[in-house]
C-alpha cells in the first residue's frame, strides 16, 4: 500500500490563512478548553480518582508523545519490532495531537529549518501564540509523506494516521464507562488540554527562554522547568546539537524521564539500541560535518544525523 506523496517547499505551501479562519478552524480545540468546567455543574461529583486518573493520562501520554511521536518516528533513535511500533503509535495518538506521520514529518521539516522562515514554528520568526498553537491550524492539515517515507512504508501506520482521531476518541470513552462524567471531564479532557499546552511549550518556550550550552544555527535553549513539564524535552538545545541520542539530559543531573522510561523498556526488550550521546558531543567538542545554504546542518535532512567522531 503506497501513501500519496505531498510535497510542500517554502514557496508552493499554501498562503497563510486570514485570522478569522484560523479561529473558525481551531474552534473545537477551543470549545474542548471549556467541557472541564462542565464538572462544576450540579450533579457531577469529582472524585480523587479523577484527579489521579487526569495525572496519570498526561504523563503517560506525555511520554508517548516524547518517547514515541519524537524520539522514535520523528528522529528514530530507538528500534522495537513492527508489532510494539503499532501499540506505540496508538499510545502517542491517544494524546489527540493528529497522526503519527503527520507529526513526525512536520517535525523533521522544523529540524530541518528551525528558526530559519522556512520553519513551521518558530517563536523568533512568527512569536509565542503561533509558534505555540496557530501553526496547526494553518494550511498543515495535510501529510508530507516524503519526509517520513521509512514509516508510510507501513500500512498499518498510513491507516492510523488517517484515522488519527480514533485513539483519543476510544480513550475518552472508555474514561466514561469506567469513571462516569466526571472521570470523563477531569480525567481525560482537563489532562488533554494540559498536555496540548504541556507539549507546545517546546515549540513556543525553548527557542526562547533558557540556557545555550552548544553553538547551534538555531536559538534552542535548555530548561530545567521545561524538562520537568515534558519528561525530559526541555533540554532542547542539547536535542537541536545532535538528535540522533535517544538521551537529551546528556549528563546524569539532567532529569530525562523519559530517557529512563525508555531504558526500562530496552530492560524487557520492548524496544533496543539505544542511542546515547558520544563523549564529543557531550563535551561540545563534536562539529557538523554537512552544511547547507542557510547556514543550517543539513545532517537533518535525515532521521539520525551521522555518528560523533
Amino acid at each position: 500500500m503506497s501513501a500519496p506523496l505531498i510535497q510542500f517547499t517554502s514557496t508552493d505551501r499554501p498562503a497563510p490563512k486570514p485570522t478569522w479562519r484560523l479561529w473558525l478552524e481551531g474552534l473545537p480545540f477551543i470549545l474542548l478548553h471549556f467541557v472541564p468546567l462542565l464538572a462544576l455543574l450540579p450533579g457531577v461529583h469529582v472524585r480523587p480518582i479523577d484527579w489521579v486518573m487526569c495525572g496519570v493520562l498526561y504523563v503517560v501520554r506525555m511520554f508517548g508523545v516524547t518517547g514515541v511521536y519524537h524520539r522514535y518516528f520523528s528522529h528514530r533513535t530507538y528500534k522495537t519490532s513492527r508489532g510494539f511500533q503499532f501499540v506505540l503509535a496508538l499510545l502517542a495518538m491517544s494524546s489527540a495531537q493528529k497522526g503519527v506521520l503527520w507529526w513526525a514529518a512536520h517535525h523533521r521539516h522544523h529540524h530541518k529549518y528551525s528558526d530559519m522562515p522556512e520553519d513551521i514554528h518558530s517563536p523568533v520568526q512568527k512569536g509565542f501564540w503561533y509558534a505555540h498553537v496557530g501553526w496547526i491550524f494553518d494550511g498543515t492539515e495535510a501529510t508530507d509523506y516524503s519526509k517520513i517515507k521509512d514509516f508510510a512504508r507501513y500500512p498499518e501506520l498510513v491507516f492510523l494516521n488517517k484515522l488519527w482521531f480514533l485513539p483519543p476518541t476510544l480513550l475518552g470513552f472508555g474514561m466514561f464507562l469506567a469513571f462516569g462524567w466526571s472521570g470523563l471531564l477531569i480525567g481525560f479532557a482537563l489532562s488533554t488540554v494540559l498536555l496540548w499546552h504541556g507539549t507546545y511549550t517546546i515549540n513556543s518556550l525553548t527557542h526562547v527562554f533558557g540556557k545555550r550550552v552548544y553553538e547551534t544555527t538555531d536559538d534552542s535553549r535548555n530548561s530545567f522547568i521545561l524538562a520537568l513539564i515534558t519528561l525530559g524535552e526541555g533540554w532542547h538545545n542539547n536535542h537541536h546539537y545532535y538528535q540522533a541520542s535517544t538521551r537529551q539530559g546528556f549528563h546524569w543531573w539532567q532529569l530525562d524521564v523519559t530517557y529512563y522510561a525508555l531504558r526500562a523498556l530496552q530492560a524487557v526488550g520492548l524496544i533496543w539500541d539505544i542511542r546515547e550521546p558520544p563523549k564529543a558531543v557531550v563535551e561540545g567538542t563534536w562539529r557538523p560535518n554537512k552544511r547547507r545554504v542557510g547556514d543550517q546542518a543539513s545532517d537533518v535532512d535525515s532521521p539520525n544525523l551521522a555518528e560523533a567522531a
